[in-house]
């Protein structure tokens, strides 16, 4: 689905969201009340200029009293990697949009991240991982690091990593791994109303970072299992 096609879908009684370069901006009514839209589309890398810009959206939006909630629609690439905004600190800027996001949740705004194409690396950790709660369409993929990039920090073979990928989630790319370990909370159905998709995550009370427990649930964070076992057991004792 394109972005206008998401948007329509999300806000059949209108929105004014509206494109600037790689990145949206906007407002839309939804019930009662409002959702307020920034989005990062096209593929495109984020850098500081992206990342300052979207960050200073998201202050403006928690700002406000009208305790709505902030909606991110991600299709990135990886982080801009060159060299002027890596001497001008990117991954500052990418901290800063990450916390702005959690700022905007610590002031009562619900943060949702709708991941509907790609995203990578810092650029998908500073904008779909930091909202409180992430969904996703059928097709996205998302990465948090590739096997490639994993084996020259890693300094394992790619044979190996490709082998632990395939029964470990957290070492491997794509949708399936990142809901089996908690990261996506659902995937929605792009052939039903998004609208009514996004109703019901907004109806689900958030309490607290409940990733840890749906991928121990799932089957994707085996350790997070245990460890939940173990506490539950001494409590009990």
């Amino acid at each position: 689905m394109t972005p206008a096609e998401i948007l329509d879908s999300l806000f059949p009684a209108g929105h004014d969201v509206t494109t600037d370069g790689d990145l949206l901006f906007g407002r839309a009514r939804f019930g009662d009340g409002i959702v307020h839209v920034v989005g990062a589309t096209g593929r495109a890398p984020i850098g500081i200029d992206q990342a300052i810009r979207l960050s200073a959206a998201v202050l403006e939006f928690a700002s406000s009293d009208d305790g709505a909630p902030i909606l991110f629609l991600v299709d990135s690439a990886s982080q801009r990697m060159s060299r002027r905004d890596e001497l001008l600190g990117l991954s500052e800027y990418l901290a800063h949009l990450a916390k702005s996001l959690l700022l905007a949740e610590a002031r009562g705004h619900r943060t949702i991240g709708l991941l509907y194409g790609g995203s990578a690396a810092g650029a998908f950790i500073a904008t779909a991982l930091a909202c409180g709660t992430l969904v996703a369409l059928p097709g996205a993929h998302p990465e948090v690091m590739d096997l490639a990039s994993m084996a020259r920090v890693t300094k394992l073979p790619i044979d190996v990593l490709e082998a632990k990928a395939k029964t470990t989630p957290v070492f491997a790319p794509g949708l399936d791994n990142l809901v089996s370990v908690g990261g996506i909370a659902t995937v929605w159905d792009a052939g039903r109303s998004l609208a009514d998709q996004l109703q019901t995550v907004l109806a689900t009370p958030r309490a607290g970072d409940d990733r840890a427990a749906l991928g121990a649930e799932r089957g994707g964070r085996p350790a997070a299992a245990r460890i939940a076992g173990a506490v539950a057991t001494a409590a009990q004792g």
